[in-house]
């Protein structure tokens, strides 16, 4: 990339990665917002569930516009190296698991195992430690949402 006096030279119309992530932002935001119109938004005063989630998607979707039409000074796309492309790949599966698992084996079964492969196997560190952090998040966060916050997590079909 040409560059003068240490800045990159900008390239108004090329593709660059800060120009796709921006654009990818405007529309997840627009996705959302879209998802949102089944929710009444209520009023200032007293805001609906549909309230916040359009507020931050008109806030994500403004911040990935500015980006689009204001970038342009990092590198372009094609020159881009995924080097952790296949670990990226990994935890996402291993995530889409864990959601389609939830229901059948409950909240702290999954969360257990979700966190002994990410910890033991992706980032390779001792099983032993793996398992003692991951039980101990498990049970620590169904505290937290079950009984603090009285969020209803799946049990599971043994009660677990």
């Amino acid at each position: 990339m040409p560059e003068a006096n240490g800045i990159p030279e900008r390239n108004p119309r090329g593709l660059r990665n800060d120009r796709i992530s921006g654009l990818l932002l405007f529309v997840l935001a627009l996705v959302v917002a879209w998802q949102n119109r089944a929710y009444p938004l209520g009023t200032l005063a007293e805001p609906g569930p549909g309230y916040m989630p359009l507020a931050l998607a008109i806030f994500i979707g403004a911040t990935g516009l500015l980006i689009a039409v204001w970038g342009g000074q990092s590198a372009p796309f094609r020159a881009a190296a995924w080097p952790e492309f296949t670990r990226a790949v990994v935890i996402l599966a291993a995530c889409v698991v864990a959601v389609l698992a939830l229901e059948r084996f409950g909240y702290r079964l999954t969360v257990i195992a979700l966190l002994i492969f990410l910890i033991g196997v992706v980032e390779r560190k001792n099983w032993m430690l793996a398992a003692g952090v991951a039980a101990g998040f498990s049970f620590a966060s169904y505290f937290v949402f079950a009984t603090w916050l009285k969020v209803p997590l799946p049990a599971g079909p043994w009660g677990f």
